[in-house]
């Protein structure tokens, strides 16, 4: 999730707001001065209400901060580097930029968030009844309640044992310490979290049609979410499995067709698709041979055809700096994570500055659809991760 809203860092670690934060933030808000707090404590003015349900709302959020603050710091404790943590409308997400090095690690880890939202929940519960013993507001008092019983809730939720819930980290903990086999275990835990996450839609969906309530949309969301992300969790462990320790050079295509940077665009295109100019991209070298840039048939495409027989390469590509640039010899998955992110889906290999080859996404996908020997064992390397809370 992109982070819309930098807060600075808290114990040394990175954080943010996701622009959705607000959805959250809203819905709790009107959830409380709407109906909650007048059904509970009726006669007050609808300001106090309100101040009284924003206030309860942003405390919400602060719990969320702990809870992912808790796998932060305990991630770091067990050599896991934290690259920030990011809150949205679904709650909180840590982004992890290796996987936990033991089962131990991992459960130390996952199991470090619930229990921090339990005790924030237990934290909470004392000082209702404290408030309560003081005579203090009764609406007051409703308001620290809240508060408990959703800690409480969150806790609960998220150890449910589905990916990528913290609960489907300790399942793959416990999977990954029974079997020895990380990639079993994580594909273990994605398929409980698709379970989940059909169950709650169907659910969802249920209790919209039979019991004419919207508030079932909300686990209906909340269980696309959850496939979503245990999809892309059994993707991700597949990537590890069998990109773990290649280097780019034995992904990449080597000895990619070239253009010069002086053709003109009409040169090229009277060359395609049958002659040497058949791919959707080609690396631009300049007159010493040195890599200019890239140019894609979407940058010929925007240019008008009447001036396609004039305008050069060199006009029409994206230069060198607006592409991505690998070595030979860097991990396959430490250029996964720019790769993905690239609007051209491309990047161009430099050995010392020669060209030598370019890497594709349809280069990937040959090398995970080529099936792997029985003996072939590869070292593993952590790709960037991300723990998510609804």
């Amino acid at each position: 999730m992109d982070v819309t809203l930098p807060l600075g860092r808290i114990a040394g670690v990175r954080v943010g707001l996701n622009w959705s934060v607000l959805v959250i933030v809203a819905l709790v808000t009107v959830a409380l001065a709407h109906s909650e707090f007048p059904s509970a404590h009726p006669g007050h003015s609808a300001l106090l209400y309100w101040a009284l349900a924003l206030l309860a709302a942003i405390v919400f959020l602060a719990s969320l901060l702990a809870h992912e603050l808790a796998h932060a710091v305990v991630a770091r404790r067990n050599g896991v580097q934290v690259d920030g943590i990011t809150l949205w409308m679904l709650g909180g997400a840590a982004r992890l930029h290796s996987e936990a090095p033991t089962p131990g690690a991992e459960l130390r880890i996952a199991a470090v968030g619930p229990l921090t939202s339990l005790l924030a929940g237990g934290v909470f519960a004392g000082i209702a009844a404290g408030l309560h013993a003081l005579h203090a507001s009764g609406l007051v008092v409703e308001a620290v309640v809240w508060l408990s019983a959703i800690n409480v809730m969150l806790a609960v939720f998220n150890a449910l044992p589905a990916a990528p819930l913290d609960g489907g980290r300790l399942l793959r903990a416990y999977l990954w310490h029974r079997t020895g086999d990380r990639l079993r275990a994580t594909r273990g835990a994605s398929a409980a979290g698709r379970g989940l996450g059909w169950f709650m839609v169907l659910t969802g969906f249920a209790a919209v049609w039979f019991g004419h309530s919207l508030s079932g949309l909300w686990p209906a969301l909340i269980g696309w979410f959850l496939i979503g992300a245990a999809t892309t969790e059994a993707r991700q462990a597949e990537l590890r499995s069998v990109l773990g320790g290649v280097p780019v050079r034995r992904v990449m295509t080597p000895n990619p067709v070239t253009v010069p940077d002086t053709a003109t665009l009409g040169d090229i295109l009277a060359e395609g698709p049958f002659g040497p100019y058949r791919h959707s991209a080609f690396p631009v070298l300049a007159a010493d041979g040195s890599v200019a840039g890239l140019l894609t048939v979407r940058r010929v495409e925007a240019t008008p055809v009447q001036a396609r027989t004039s305008t050069t390469v060199r006009e029409a590509m994206r230069p060198l700096a607006e592409i991505i640039t690998a070595a030979p010899q860097e991990p396959m998955l430490d250029l996964l994570p720019r790769l993905e992110a690239s609007p051209v889906r491309r990047a161009v290999v430099l050995d010392e500055g020669r060209l030598v080859g370019i890497v594709t996404v349809a280069d990937i996908t040959r090398a995970l659809a080529w099936p792997s020997g029985p003996t072939q064992a590869q070292p593993h390397t952590a790709a960037p991760r991300v723990t998510k809370e609804a």
